[in-house]
């Protein structure tokens, strides 16, 4: 029982996992920016009004699944490219952690409309986005390595300032013409609903009431949720590893180790040529790596209970992604799988790499104002007077 109590607290009591969710939201977030500024120029064919896949046949499927999408919400093209716009928009902010309960909302409703719009344009990698511009909406993802954790260290609060305010009024108002033209559904209009209402509820208390009850009451709403959302985050990556290892291993191709053999040998898939063919024309590594796949990722769920194993076998399929992004030429289904991955980093590891961050930070910007002495002094500048710049600032 004591146990129970002492789980129950810590789940409530606070945001387990900072450093793991905030990496989460920078992978995503930037893996989606690279992505759509990288298909900037092919944006009217993948997701816009010169695409395969068209406008009656969009409206067709969304009628039937009722998905969420703003681009059907016009046909012009000026709406297709500020949508376009203000998901390049979100990604960057959210990647910065700048007002990150409003942008992962701009975020996930921007990857479900260009995804939606066009459904079969995407991979696997696209799936994996999907689903984790959900399920960051429901976490803490900015307690740490983000502009909100900065602003609450330097003015007591990540709300302080009348952007957020600002930004949720126009969220605000754009759901509520989307909820009243009917272009939203009902469902979808609860979930908003609920975003907006949250969110206003969270300032009123953070404004007025920082330190008392409702305060209290809305952390604990907000850890749990938190925790239930990086929980969802773990089981959705235990389960893709575990369906692609068990369809895997029914395949008669990987059963006897060529699986790997044949994208190797598709153009569709070699962007490097002499590479590919090098590893195809040894049948012995081609075995090794088939079967080696089909073991980590059948293997991966149950390593969760040894942190050892689970950490070597992380690094390994992290190596594997990175593999196919440069064997098989798919660079962006390997970021979003490594994001995934790193909701299961060690937190030590996540803690040593962002203190390495910093002081690498320190020294560039003790660096910089050295260089700028310099180049003064070269220029027959004279250099600064530090007792005048400790007397600016006591005044």
């Amino acid at each position: 029982m004591d146990r129970l109590r002492r789980a129950l607290a810590q789940v409530s009591g606070q945001a387990l996992g900072p450093y793991q969710s905030a990496v989460v939201r920078i992978g995503f977030a930037a893996t989606w920016l690279f992505f759509l500024l990288r298909e900037f120029p092919n944006r009217h064919e993948l997701y816009g009004p010169d695409g395969p896949w068209s406008w009656q046949l969009a409206e067709r499927l969304v009628a039937g699944n009722h998905a969420f999408t703003v681009l059907l919400w016009s046909a012009s093209g000026w709406w297709f490219e500020l949508v376009y716009g203000l998901a390049v928009a979100a990604s960057a902010l959210l990647a910065l952690g700048w007002r990150t309960r409003a942008t992962s909302v701009v975020f996930m409703a921007g990857v479900l409309s260009l995804q939606n719009r066009s459904v079969f344009m995407g991979d696997g990698g696209d799936n994996v986005i999907h689903l984790m511009a959900v399920y960051l909406v429901l976490t803490r993802c900015a307690r740490v390595w983000s502009l909100d954790a900065r602003r609450a260290r330097l003015r007591g609060s990540a709300a302080a300032g009348a952007a957020g305010p600002v930004l949720w009024g126009v969220l605000g108002a754009f759901f509520a013409y989307g909820a009243v033209s009917g272009r939203l559904s009902d469902g979808w209009t609860a979930v908003f609903a609920a975003l907006w209402v949250g969110a206003a509820l969270w300032w009123l208390v953070e404004r007025y009431e920082p330190e008392g009850e409702r305060r209290a009451a809305l952390d604990v709403l907000a850890n749990l949720l938190h925790n239930a959302g990086m929980l969802v985050i773990m089981a959705e990556v235990c389960l893709i590893y575990a369906t692609a290892g068990w369809y895997k291993i029914q395949g008669s191709r990987w059963q006897d180790g060529t699986a790997l053999y044949y994208p190797l040998r598709l153009d569709y898939f070699t962007p490097w040529p002499g590479l590919s063919g090098a590893l195809a024309g040894s049948g012995v590594l081609v075995m090794l790596l088939t079967y080696w796949t089909v073991v980590v990722q059948v293997a991966f769920p149950f390593t969760l209970f040894n942190r050892r194993v689970k950490n070597v076998l992380l690094a390994a399929m992290m190596l594997e992604h990175a593999g196919i992004a440069v064997l098989l030429g798919l660079p962006f289904f390997s970021l979003a799988m490594i994001a995934a991955d790193t909701v299961f980093l060690p937190t030590g590891l996540l803690v040593w790499v962002g203190a390495r961050v910093a002081a690498l930070r320190v020294r560039v910007r003790v660096r910089v104002p050295a260089r700028v002495r310099l180049r003064g002094a070269l220029l027959g500048a004279p250099p600064p007077d530090p007792r005048a710049s400790n007397a600016g600032e006591a005044g």
